[in-house]
């Protein structure tokens, strides 16, 4: 028997607030448990210990049930975390696959795993420095190996953000490139900094237009334009 899935929530239909994908309607199946402690994580609750409690042990069968049940037409299924590649999601991918369902997933690339080729979308998401946690760049380069269709995406708070950025481009140059200006409003505080965001956002437009950097593309959290820091949307 397959091992349990630690989901810490599936909802939807929503839109895809990031990256590639935006605005796509999609379900989102969110799992729990993370190898990361970004410093700016907006979903803890998916990522810290304490939160175990939280996460419920599901079947494919089982998560695929309340998908349908959330979109009983084939719809885009988000794979997010925590890290979800840390789950058993293969019979997920297969089961989804033969109904007529896409997936896309997110993750840091800090492991690869052999049904990252069954994904129809992999974003890769390494942390800059301001997350504080460190590259390892032999890991991202083997989900590359694994994988299909990928994109590269950034979160960008600052110019050595910035910097790194510019970094993981030209170590994948062929790979589509995907910037995003970061929310520091943390999770907990319900006041939104929706100023600070566009700020930011129009900051880092600014840097990109002048680098020339004519073949990355700059994009809102879009989720966190419509919803600031609100969970399960």
């Amino acid at each position: 028997m397959s091992r349990a899935i630690s989901v810490s929530e599936v909802f939807g239909p929503t839109c895809q607030g990031e990256g590639a994908l935006i605005g796509k309607p999609t379900v989102f199946v969110r799992t729990g448990g993370c190898d990361y402690r970004c410093s700016w994580c907006d979903t803890l609750y998916a990522v810290l210990p304490e939160h175990r409690s939280e996460w419920i042990p599901m079947t494919a069968e089982q998560v695929f049930t309340e998908v349908q049940r959330l979109s009983p037409t084939p719809i885009l299924i988000t794979l997010s975390g925590g890290n979800p590649a840390m789950q058993p999601l293969e019979a997920l991918l297969v089961m989804g696959h033969e109904h007529g369902y896409t997936f896309c997933m997110e993750t840091q690339g800090s492991m690869s795993k052999p049904w990252f080729e069954q994904l129809d979308y992999l974003t890769l998401s390494p942390k800059p420095p301001s997350s504080k946690m460190k590259t390892r760049w032999d890991r991202l380069d083997r989900c590359f190996d694994t994988a299909a269709k990928t994109f590269l995406k950034v979160v960008v708070f600052d110019d050595t953000d910035y910097n790194y950025a510019k970094e993981v481009h030209c170590r994948y140059p062929a790979i589509p490139m995907y910037l995003q200006a970061g929310n520091e409003t943390p999770p907990h505080i319900a006041d939104f900094d929706m100023a600070g965001v566009l700020n930011k956002l129009e900051w880092l437009i600014n840097k990109v237009t002048a680098d020339g950097w004519n073949t990355v593309t700059v994009l809102p959290q879009l989720h966190s334009i419509l919803w600031g820091n609100k969970r399960g949307v």
